[in-house]
């Protein structure tokens, strides 16, 4: 717990965008490290505020309405702060937090975060927002950190992406599973402008092609897989198994850089690293500390992307020991669990006496009558809360669990609420 113990921490997610499984990861990484974490799922609102677009009214009528309806989702954010009594509130890039929100969580002593996991001087929304948060993650360097000092935020920390061991994993696919994930040189990902450009000059290699926004391309179009549809979380996992070779090419949205340049290291790279599959990645100026030469192998031209893929193709013994020693690295220093405990230390640090102990904490085990307590530090277990843990923070965690209610955990909440009516 890194020395604060227990927190409630709510997530709240984009309504869409790649950000989105991000937010997930956090808030199954938080739990992991015994924290109670919610999410407030801002996808729900994402069908309503798409048919805003269909109304067929002015751009300016239409932009309106869209604020406005922005505005509304971060007042039952706000309402979801006053009910949950959260430690921090931890928002992903685009979630759907308005500056007015955000001076009301400061003004009410709600501490904020924000982890920005876009590139800043592609998205530069975060001028307008990052002075209203307390802490402001970001996943690139110098100059970034300086020019959010120069609009007022003090707080930044690097924190570069990440993967989770529990999703990307090796897998022992099946022959059909490898017959439809499957490809000598394989990539999964949106079809930017450099990427289609790029892998027109790789039609002479086994390459497959995973992903949506790969339409109107006649090039491509035979190599694109599953239909060019969207790939959802577990598919993308096994087509990292099923790859011989996994072309890790960053985007960019400047058809004339087919291999940009750049400093930040996108999630694939941590991805197909903890799944154990081997990957050429193009090169990027922050790669370098994250993962050695031994552990990625990397390109910095068409010319070298080719000449690597004749030979890794060739060398299966030299993809195994790069993987391996690639996973290695991920599962030491590449997980979400290690950048939430991170942040979390972060945060505890930049505001002494962070978190506020709430009033009236009492330790879960002591408040319970005899015969539930042993069932209980049995769940407690299986919560990954610690024994001390506060009477509040078991029921929350309770409340969150999916699926029906055991008979310990109803008589916990009536419990809980038999303490609400009478003060027990």
């Amino acid at each position: 717990m890194a020395g604060h113990g227990v927190l409630r921490i709510l997530v709240v997610l984009p309504m869409y965008g790649g950000s989105l499984p991000v937010g997930r990861f956090c808030l199954s990484a938080l739990r992991e490290l015994g924290h109670v974490a919610e999410a407030f799922e801002a996808p729900d609102f994402y069908g309503a505020f798409s048919a805003l677009k269909d109304l067929r009214v002015t751009a300016d009528r239409l932009e309106y309405l869209e604020n406005s309806f922005l505005q509304i989702v971060s007042q039952a954010i706000c309402a979801k702060v006053e009910t949950f009594e959260p430690d921090l509130v931890l928002a992903l890039a685009q979630a759907p937090l308005s500056r007015q929100a955000l001076k009301r969580l400061r003004r009410d002593g709600v501490k904020t975060a924000m982890w920005f996991v876009e590139d800043f001087r592609l998205f530069t929304y975060w001028e307008a927002f990052a002075p209203y948060y307390d802490a402001f993650a970001v996943i690139q360097k110098e100059p970034f950190p300086e020019r959010l000092a120069a609009v007022g935020q003090e707080n930044v920390l690097y924190l570069p992406m990440a993967a989770d061991p529990a999703v990307h994993r090796p897998l022992d696919l099946s022959a059909v599973e490898r017959r439809t994930f499957g490809a000598g040189v394989s990539f999964m990902g949106a079809g930017y402008p450099n990427r289609r450009l790029a892998f027109a000059e790789l039609l002479d290699f086994d390459l497959g092609i995973f992903g949506s926004d790969w339409d109107g391309d006649p090039a491509l179009s035979d190599r694109v897989r599953l239909g060019g549809r969207r790939v959802a979380t577990e598919e993308s996992v096994k087509i990292f198994n099923a790859a011989t070779v996994n072309l890790n090419l960053h985007s960019s949205i400047n058809p004339r850089e087919l291999v940009p340049t750049g400093d930040f290291v996108n999630p694939r790279t941590f991805e197909l690293a903890l799944c154990g599959a081997f990957q050429l990645v193009s090169d990027r100026t922050l790669l370098p500390e994250l993962f050695a030469e031994d552990e990625l192998a990397r390109f910095s031209t068409m010319g070298e992307l080719r000449e690597k893929l004749t030979y890794y193709l060739n060398r299966p013994e030299e993809r195994a020991a790069l993987a391996r020693r690639g996973r290695t690295r991920a599962l030491a220093e590449h997980t979400y669990a290690m950048r939430m405990e991170y942040l979390l230390g972060f945060v505890a640090e930049r505001f002494p006496g962070w978190p506020a102990g709430r009033a009236g904490a009492e330790a879960a085990l002591a408040v319970l009558p005899e015969p539930l307590r042993g069932e209980t530090a049995t769940l407690l277990g299986e919560l990954s809360l610690p024994a001390d843990v506060g009477f509040a923070d078991l029921i929350a965690a309770v409340r969150l669990r999916q699926g029906r209610l055991t008979s310990l955990e109803t008589s916990l909440l009536f419990l809980d609420e038999w303490k609400r009516q009478y003060g027990g």
